[in-house]
């Protein structure tokens, strides 16, 4: 498959756990996300811009979580107009952002950037109910894997 996700040359880290069978690298989480992502795990602010050609649109925050759960690392946010960030991960020296495609041809700065922290994100109830959302689908996916 081709990817063209922010950082897709370097996100090749393995798991921390074993808690999504057959999820072995971020690309392989991508690949899985691509069957999960949808108008209900995006941002509400986002939904009625969302479709399946921009799949990652307003899915930042809940899979950048889900991927520290998975890889490990850190979940940093680039400041964006309204006080709000744009969530990517930070693992050892590994950058990469599975959502960053939703930015078309803009360029964001990785560089500098604060990290965020879960019980400030998962406060949002609804956030909280979309990352579960997007956890659940994902072992339910993953549990797939391991019988192909």
């Amino acid at each position: 498959m081709k990817y063209s996700f922010y950082g897709w040359q370097n996100a090749c880290c393995r798991p921390v756990n074993d808690e999504y069978k057959g999820i072995d690298s971020p690309r392989q989480l991508y690949d899985a996300l691509l069957h999960i992502w949808c108008e209900y795990t995006c941002a509400p602010r986002l939904r009625s811009k969302w479709t399946r050609e921009n799949i990652t649109l307003g899915q930042c925050s809940i899979t950048a979580f889900l991927v520290q759960d998975i890889f490990g690392g850190e979940v940093l946010g680039i400041p964006r107009e309204g006080g709000s960030f744009h969530c990517y991960n930070k693992i050892g020296d590994i950058v990469f952002d599975l959502t960053s495609e939703q930015f078309g041809e803009e360029i964001l700065d990785y560089t500098d950037n604060p990290v965020q922290k879960r019980p400030d994100h998962f406060s949002k109830e609804e956030k909280r109910k979309r990352y579960e959302y997007l956890c659940r689908e994902l072992k339910i996916y993953s549990s797939s894997l391991g019988r192909r």
